[in-house]
């Protein structure tokens, strides 16, 4: 068999399973499979395709239909730009993180500074921020051993390391005692109650990295007061949030003493991330 027919028969089984965009994952599994990239598909379509690569193909169509992450078969995922090894240490980057980033990046106009990331999992803020800000050094928090390591490895990768510092902790701490620029945080926000809801692939990510307690903010809440004392004046948090709430965080960010506190909404035009400054 060759390889366009391999490519259509796994668009068609990975449709029938209900995994979308079926074509999207055909490509990069099959592309997995062959050591190649996506784009390269196209021009290889009468390539032969191997019993025994057919073979691999085969039981990573199983996994993705049983619901298994992409990124976690691959074990890599994209995010702005950056290529970050992925896996069930930590929660798998998304593209609505990447606004985060590019609301954070307008923010950091001077040559130098210190920004903090605070359950980094992956390192996928911090590493993004360090990529564009040359300048610019981060410091990284979890409490997890497993996703500090994980961050670890993406930042060799990336040869960052000598810019980022990791530090296994509860939210801020331990970090060091000057004071930041920029905080940033993708903290679990799902209701503890809705996590049972969610579809099969996002439970696969750490119930750590989902679970935000009963409204979803008791990590984001417990943040503020220790993230405020660690900004510089002028010094800007971002939170990535749940939509519904927007209304409720912006009250609580108001009474712990933030300024300019702004909701942001992403391509759908959901509220999905809130900067808010420590007055100077």
């Amino acid at each position: 068999m060759q390889l366009l027919e391999i490519l259509n028969l796994t668009v068609a089984y990975l449709d029938k399973h209900g995994v979308s965009p079926a074509r999207l994952n055909a490509e990069q599994l099959l592309g997995h499979v062959l050591g190649l990239e996506r784009m390269q598909l196209y021009l290889q379509f009468d390539r032969p395709i191997s019993p025994a690569e057919r073979d691999a193909l085969r039981e990573l169509l199983r996994r993705r239909a049983a619901g298994e992450p992409l990124q976690h078969i691959t074990g890599y995922c994209h995010f702005h730009g950056l290529r970050l090894v992925c896996d069930k240490r930590a929660l798998i980057p998304r593209p609505e993180t990447e606004l985060l980033v590019e609301l954070a990046l307008q923010k950091m106009t001077s040559e130098h500074g210190h920004l903090l990331d605070v359950g980094t999992g992956t390192g996928a803020i911090a590493l993004a921020l360090l990529h564009k800000k040359t300048g610019w050094q981060a410091t990284a928090t979890d409490i997890s051993p497993d996703a500090l390591a994980l961050a670890a490895q993406n930042a060799d990768a990336l040869g960052l390391a000598d810019r980022i510092r990791f530090h296994e902790g509860d939210l801020c701490w331990p970090a060091p005692p000057a004071p930041f620029a920029l905080i940033a945080a993708n903290l679990p926000y799902i209701p503890s109650a809705q996590i049972a809801l969610l579809p099969p692939e996002v439970r696969h990510d750490p119930l750590l990295a989902l679970d935000g307690g009963a409204d979803g903010l008791q990590l984001i809440r417990r943040l503020l007061a220790p993230a405020l004392a660690a900004l510089q004046p002028g010094g800007f948090l971002f939170l990535e949030i749940h939509p519904p709430q927007a209304p409720q965080l912006r009250g609580e960010l108001l009474a712990a003493g933030y300024g300019n506190i702004t909701v942001h909404r992403d391509l759908a035009g959901r509220e999905r991330i809130i900067s808010a400054m420590r007055p100077a």
